[in-house]
């Protein structure tokens, strides 16, 4: 059992059988009363987000999960899931693993062939894909920069290696390796190599 005290952000937990991620952690003291604990957390199963209290001595049960390197593959057809799944391999067992779409919630814009993730699995099953805060990709399309226009903070859109479009500025040309934020989907910096 985890004392609700410990409940940092990433922290998984397990209530009712269901795995949940901890996404951000409060400790609120007012007066003589006790301390209370306020989560906002996330079903790793059914992906809901909600919040929930606790009063400061309560426990609760601690989650078998296991956080794995894996190696993002390919994107396939599987009668599995109803959309496509995404086959990623374990770099040192060479063991492979499909992931559903509803699994990385958003994130397969970001997946670059050979890009290595986080994989947090739960009874053997994978729950959730960690990328890492950025990535560096090619941007294989985009428009001419217009003279003149450096001044200004002015964007283009720009179709980079992995089929992921994002504004850039206007410097940015064909070949270029720019960095992205994967929380956000927004341009970082050019990459120099």
């Amino acid at each position: 059992m985890i004392p609700v005290t410990n409940l940092r952000a990433g922290t998984v937990f397990q209530e009712n059988g269901q795995p949940f991620l901890v996404l951000k952690y409060e400790h609120t003291k007012l007066g003589r009363g006790t301390a209370t604990i306020k989560l906002k957390i996330k079903n790793l199963k059914s992906k809901i987000i909600r919040e929930k209290t606790f009063i400061s001595g309560a426990r609760v049960e601690e989650a078998e999960v296991e956080k794995r390197e894996m190696q993002f593959l390919f994107e396939a057809s599987s009668s599995k899931f109803q959309a496509p799944n995404f086959v990623f391999m374990d770099p040192k067992t060479f063991e492979q693993v499909e992931a559903g779409k509803e699994i990385l919630e958003g994130k397969e814009g970001f997946l670059k062939e050979g890009e290595v993730v986080q994989i947090l699995f739960f009874e053997g099953e994978p729950v959730s894909v960690e990328l890492p805060l950025s990535l560096v990709l090619e941007v294989k399309e985009t428009g001419p920069g217009v003279r003149g226009d450096s001044a200004t903070n002015i964007f283009k859109p720009a179709t980079l290696e992995n089929g992921l479009v994002v504004k850039v500025p206007l410097f940015v040309k064909v070949g270029d390796k720019v960095k992205i934020d994967t929380r956000t989907g927004e341009y970082v910096e050019r990459v120099k190599e």
